[in-house]
């Protein structure tokens, strides 16, 4: 069906919007002029823990709540509930930062967290960042494996965890990864310590609550997210200090944040969004961020918006599709009950929004979602909608202020990029299908895949970033989602590399092959399933179905484990000898199958 753009409102009492007129701002943008929002160090440099916790300090915020921590039983145990201050934020993360020289890591050596959503990973993150060392989140669903391929590509120093974790996901294979010298347990004290572990709070209780600040540079290595591609390894993008300046001006201007707000971004840390508008954006802008450490559970969730007061809410797809089938658009249910009478900002990520989930917002929640679209690689969000421009429901928007964006078609192989002439061609016709592409220059670009030069040397052509994604932008400068030029399965937000589950498959005795494709699920958007063939020998009954799917979801986790597993023959291939994944899903879906010229053995 066809959706009537929603025209941009306002209500009395609501703040001026950070970007009032996007034209006008857009026109007269430069990146010099965007530093001024930032403090900087006194010696020249720029230190992204300092600009989220300690700047605050100097403007009179010590005691102004930067963390409202929503334990599992807040509500009937008040041990489950913390307010801390940008004050006491800053002791806390000055004293992991005194830590971390204790305990001698050096500069740029990597800091991992494995936990939910609770106050020692936020301090743990910004401890690490304002000591000069780079952290890296871990997704606390994952299996062993993909904690132990990510540490190890990683090379990982020290581990940020609980005592459950350590034991079920590290511990059975930590010698294989020397490097990591210190585990650092958030439940643990006193002596009830796993053999080659520390308790975290008895250590931290060692340290000075001042200083710790390393004078680190724009340029500096900060942060490492993995994320997961076709085939391969997982890859860790770079992200330096100086994508602080990307993450306060989209929190202003995509998420329309100002200092006064409540700000809950659903995402987990162990993802970017969780990382870069769950913890630094709000906290750089210096609003009071709301963590709530439980699933999602609508009566929660919507008691928490109400009781919490929150003003910005910036959630995922996913939990919008949840919270759909309890309040529909004709009966708002459970909605009607709850005062949300302060929001004024709802935003969505993680994969394409649907345009019924905006309208729903708008007629159920009074207030549309603002869709966005952005990538691990990219830092920040690139193309969003606006509190003040028109929405037109199932569009990402248009390119934030500063940044440059474009449909394109490659003309060439990104490995034939040595060769003379323009390797991509700019398309200006409107509703024109073709790559989305970004203009090099925005400060929260990656600046590298960790050790693997070549790789990231292909995502670029011709002074662009070639995103992978396919898109459209309409004759009013909208850009509309079509759908990613690989293979990448995107679960619940989350992004799974088909070749970790495949591997983890493989390692059974009884698999030949695997491929992993996703298939659509109406409220995770996809979720992984996996074709096998069998080695001879083992019989395709449903007894190995139930043991493949035990196995990968215990070496994997539930977020990444396939959810069904057919048998195959064989699986088809290119002349290569790659399985052509996208052939097995195009069947699975009754899609055209696309170009075969390549195919060489097939499963018919």
């Amino acid at each position: 069906m066809a959706w009537e753009t929603i025209r941009k409102t306002d209500r009395p009492g609501w703040p001026v919007a950070n970007l009032d007129d996007y034209e006008i701002v857009r026109e007269g943008f430069s990146w010099a002029a965007a530093s001024s929002l930032l403090r900087g160090l006194p010696d020249g440099g720029l230190n992204l823990a300092f600009e989220a916790v300690d700047r605050h300090l100097e403007e009179g915020l010590a005691d102004k709540v930067a963390i409202r921590w929503l334990g599992r039983d807040f509500q009937t145990d008040r041990a489950n509930y913390r307010d801390l201050s940008y004050g006491e934020l800053a002791g806390l993360t000055s004293r992991f930062a005194h830590l971390l020289e204790q305990l001698d890591v050096a500069p740029g050596e990597r800091v991992f967290s494995l936990l939910g959503r609770v106050p020692e990973l936020y301090v743990a993150a910004l401890g690490t960042l304002k000591a000069g060392r780079v952290f890296s989140p871990l997704f606390s669903a994952f299996g062993p494996e993909p904690v132990r391929a990510r540490m190890t590509l990683g090379d990982a120093r020290v581990l940020v965890t609980t005592a459950a974790y350590y034991e079920r996901k590290v511990a059975p294979w930590r010698q294989g990864l020397p490097g990591l010298r210190h585990v650092l347990l958030t439940d643990r004290r006193g002596e009830d310590l796993p053999v080659g572990t520390l308790s975290l709070a008895d250590a931290l209780a060692t340290c000075p609550d001042r200083g710790g600040l390393a004078s680190t540079r724009p340029e500096d290595m900060a942060l490492l997210h993995f994320t997961s591609g076709t085939t391969g390894k997982p890859k860790g993008a770079i992200h330096v200090h100086g994508a602080v300046l990307f993450h306060v001006l989209t929190g202003r201007y995509a998420l329309d944040l100002h200092p006064a707000d409540v700000f809950w971004c659903t995402a987990d840390p162990g993802w970017v969004t969780g990382t870069s508008y769950g913890i630094i954006a709000p906290l750089a802008i210096g609003a009071t961020l709301i963590v709530d450490e439980a699933d999602l559970d609508p009566v929660r969730w919507f008691g928490i918006l109400q009781d919490q007061r929150v003003t910005v809410w910036y959630t995922a797809p996913t939990a919008i599709r949840m919270l759909m089938k309890v309040a529909d658009r004709t009966d708002k249910g459970i909605v009607g009950h709850y005062d949300l009478s302060r929001l004024r900002f709802l935003a969505s990520v993680g994969e394409p929004l649907n345009p019924e989930g905006v309208m729903w917002g708008q007629e159920v929640l009074g207030l549309p979602f603002h869709d966005n679209w952005w990538q691990t690689e990219t830092g920040g969000i690139m193309i969003a909608n606006y509190r003040r421009m028109d929405i037109k429901p199932g569009s990402m928007g248009k390119p934030l202020p500063g940044v440059e964006a474009a449909i394109v078609r490659r003309l060439r192989p990104a490995a034939a990029d040595t060769q003379p002439g323009p390797a991509i061609e700019v398309i200006e016709t409107p509703d024109t299908l073709g790559e989305l592409a970004l203009r090099l220059g925005w400060p929260a670009m990656f600046r590298g895949y960790l050790n693997e030069p070549e790789r990231y040397a292909k995502c670029f052509a011709d002074g662009w970033y070639l995103t992978g994604d396919l898109a459209q932008r309409d004759a009013d400068g909208y850009y509309w989602f079509v759908g990613r030029a690989d293979d990448v399965i995107k679960s619940a937000g989350h992004l799974i590399g088909p070749f970790e589950v495949e591997s983890v498959l493989m390692e059974h005795p009884a698999v030949a092959e695997a491929a992993a494709i996703g298939v659509p699920e109406p409220t995770a958007g996809e979720v992984v399933k996996a074709l096998v063939a069998l080695k001879p020998g083992f019989t395709a009954d449903e007894g190995l179905r139930k043991a493949l799917l035990a196995h990968a979801r215990k070496r994997l986790g539930p977020a990444v484990a396939p959810r069904e597993i057919d048998f195959r023959a064989n699986l088809p291939k290119t002349r290569s000898g790659k399985i052509m994944r996208r052939l097995l899903r195009a069947r699975e879906l009754g899609l055209p199958e696309g170009d075969l010229s390549t195919l060489e053995s097939d499963e018919r």
